[in-house]
């Protein structure tokens, strides 16, 4: 299968209700996707309208989500052949995935203080679905 060929449609799913802005949600998910290897090196990027479309959103929102990713250097637009997935260094996809990891880590102390449970009962129902998720 051709790089071009890997997308029909990327898996992003956009929320017109959430206080986080459109182009932010797509951007994010579209980092996560590369980050997480699901979107490759070179592999071809709908077309602004053709994401626009998909998503239901206008051709701005996803321009802006497209132009913050390629400051960032995870995507590159070749005037004429499209936009497409950069080469992300294994180091840079590790610290990127571990940060999320702790990220919603956080959130589950967070929540589990204001639920009043201990260290001890966090790392406990952690281990158990560590050890589910070993079994499965």
């Amino acid at each position: 299968m051709k790089k071009h060929d890997e997308w029909r449609q990327l898996p992003i799913i956009v929320d017109s209700d959430s206080s986080e802005p459109l182009y932010v949600q797509i951007k994010n998910q579209l980092r996560a996707l590369i980050m997480s290897g699901k979107l490759s090196k070179d592999t071809l990027l709908p077309s602004i309208r053709a994401l626009s479309q998909q998503l239901s959103c206008s051709i701005i929102t996803t321009r802006r989500a497209y132009h913050d990713l390629e400051i960032e250097g995870i995507i590159k637009t070749k005037q004429g052949l499209g936009t497409f997935v950069t080469e992300i260094q294994q180091q840079e996809q590790s610290f990127y995935q571990e940060n999320e990891i702790r990220k919603i880590l956080r959130d589950a102390i967070t929540l589990s203080k204001s639920f009043q449970y201990s260290s001890k009962d966090l790392i406990r129902m952690l281990t158990e679905e560590l050890e589910k998720e070993d079994k499965s």
